[in-house]
């Protein structure tokens, strides 16, 4: 049996009009071409559809279960015809998130927050264990977005600027540090560092300072909660660097010094990766928005 679609939704048009000629009207149709459909149908079924010679059209029962199949499966198509359109559009989707920025946590939390109230079908979720192979996982389809600061040349991918942040020492107000007026990469030589457990070469201060001046602390500590490392600072037990966007957000900053580093400061770009054939969608989009203004927020 060949039954398509449009030999349903004349079955159904019929049953729901009740004549041939209302039907046509509702299908945009030729009589002669609703019946030719008509004639199809009874012989890829092999029985009668309508009861003959009733006004309005009868259903028979072989018609009725016909009608009832036909409902049911033109609902599904409707719906996964709306799902592909919602697809396409944005509307709805996944956004899998890898982030190479161990700090990040402090503002993206807020930004899922603010973009749960714009897209509340698309299913947002993290993905543990790819900080440091995230962009191969946005290549292979793993994830759908990457928070970088290291933007790359790479074929179907799109790099996006979110914003510039500044890093930022932080030490005890009893430290020896707190008197200068900035800080240079040779006071880090005899310094105790408290940082994230991440490669040296992903951290800010020995990416903009330490390995170009080829300067060593004299230890280096890693915390993985960003709470935990300005308790340690706050009691006098190392030093650290940490971006601005996180010291303006904390609460935990009253004990602290904070000096900029090198006479001029330095600065640093966060970027938001994806694929590009997926960067038009409406809730990449929205995430993007979203991201470019959430240091203003932080900072109020």
């Amino acid at each position: 049996m060949n039954i398509e679609l449009k030999h349903l939704r004349t079955i159904l048009a019929i049953h729901k009009t009740g004549s041939l000629q209302r039907a046509t009207e509702q299908l945009n149709m030729t009589q002669s071409a609703i019946s030719h459909q008509l004639r199809y149908i009874r012989e890829q079924i092999g029985v009668e559809l309508f009861v003959p010679e009733t006004r309005p059209l009868k259903l028979s029962p072989e018609g009725l279960e016909l009608i009832e199949a036909a409902e049911r499966i033109l609902s599904e198509v409707d719906k996964l015809k709306s799902r592909f359109v919602d697809l396409r559009s944005g509307q709805t989707g996944r956004m899998f998130i890898a982030i190479e920025c161990h700090a990040c946590f402090e503002w993206l939390f807020p930004v899922l927050n603010l973009f749960r109230d714009h897209h509340s079908n698309v299913d947002v979720d993290i993905k543990p264990g790819l900080a440091f192979k995230a962009i191969e996982a946005l290549q292979n389809e793993e994830v759908d977005l990457v928070i970088s600061a290291d933007p790359e040349e790479l074929a179907g991918i799109e790099f996006h600027e979110l914003f510039t942040y500044e890093p930022i020492f932080i030490a005890s107000r009893n430290h020896l540090l707190s008197k200068r007026p900035y800080i240079d990469a040779e006071d880090f030589a005899d310094q105790n560092i408290i940082t994230y457990p991440v490669p040296k070469e992903r951290l800010d201060l020995f990416n903009l300072l330490l390995l170009p001046a080829g300067i060593e602390p004299l230890s280096i500590r890693q915390i993985e909660l960003t709470s935990v490392i300005l308790l340690l600072v706050s009691a006098n037990k190392g030093v650290s660097v940490l971006p601005d966007w996180v010291l303006q957000s904390s609460r935990e900053t009253d004990h602290l010094t904070q000096k900029r580093l090198t006479k001029k400061g330095t600065s640093r770009k966060l970027y938001a990766a994806v694929r590009r054939r997926d960067s038009e969608k409406l809730y990449i989009k929205t995430f993007l928005s979203l991201s470019k203004n959430i240091l203003s927020r932080l900072s109020t």
